[in-house]
């Protein structure tokens, strides 16, 4: 990408986006949301199957440059830093956060180290989160006198629960990998020796799937939470029958009567 803070890649059908300023824990700055937004852009190539993002070096993601907030107040004051806290979130929420929820294929985040602040929040976004062991996450916002953004106070209480949700945000402290995973923040953890080839496997894998009737799945359970049973009832209606017009559905259905494995292409 333009400043090279966000490297992208294709391999077997995933969309690998790494975030690459390792020397300052992968945190955003302005240019590098507009790296990942322009990443994520390339991720509606049909060729791309499934998206994977992790971090470069010993970071996933430690959220927002707090030294680029201190040179705004400084320079530009209290109005100077809450209008570039305007734009920021606005552009994280509008080009990576919804983005990632309207790319109708799965999104994995491989959190190979500290994910805090903005980091937690987007790896809240993606479909599924798996980790490295020695993998730490912080919401970090309340440390700096913040409010959560990133779609955090959406998606924590679905995850864990109001209580939880309100517990991480207020403590501000660390939790380990285990400990996530049995609150459900991630579904795997691997050991940080082989992470990265963990991670890679199961973005494969999925690209591997059905990724139309994937897509499908992923936009009506983002709706369930605002949908009553019969309105969910009737997407799956529809959604079900549109899927027996595609390749995938009619070659798992011969793969099925055949005893044999699907392959399946997307289509």
């Amino acid at each position: 990408m333009g400043s090279g803070q966000i490297t992208f890649s294709k391999s077997h059908d995933v969309g690998l986006i790494t975030l690459n300023r390792p020397e300052a824990r992968n945190a955003f700055n302005a240019s590098m949301m507009g790296d990942l937004a322009e990443a994520l852009q390339a991720c509606r190539s049909p060729d791309i199957r499934a998206v994977l993002i992790t971090g470069s070096g010993e970071a996933f993601c430690a959220g927002a440059d707090v030294r680029e907030f201190a040179s705004r107040l400084e320079e530009a004051g209290p109005e100077g830093i809450s209008k570039h806290l305007r734009e920021l979130a606005g552009r994280f929420h509008r080009d990576v956060i919804l983005e990632i929820r309207r790319l109708e294929k799965p999104v994995v985040a491989g959190i190979n180290g500290v994910a805090a602040g903005g980091g937690f929040s987007l790896m809240l976004s993606c479909d599924i989160r798996i980790a490295a062991d020695n993998a730490r996450f912080l919401m970090a916002y309340a440390n700096i006198g913040a409010t959560a953004d990133g779609g955090s106070t959406y998606y924590l209480p679905r995850l864990v629960g109001a209580s939880r949700a309100m517990e991480l945000y207020l403590a501000a402290q660390p939790i380990n990998a285990e400990a996530a995973l049995s609150m459900g923040l991630v579904s795997q953890v691997f050991p940080a020796a082989d992470f990265n080839r963990h991670a890679l496997e199961t973005a494969v894998r999925l690209a591997q799937g059905p990724t139309k009737a994937f897509g499908k799945v992923k936009a009506m359970m983002d709706r369930s939470w605002q949908s009553s049973l019969e309105d969910q009832l009737d997407l799956e209606t529809a959604a079900i029958a549109d899927i027996g017009l595609t390749g995938d559905f009619q070659e798992g259905i011969t793969a099925f009567t055949g005893k044999r494995r699907p392959w399946f292409q997307g289509k």
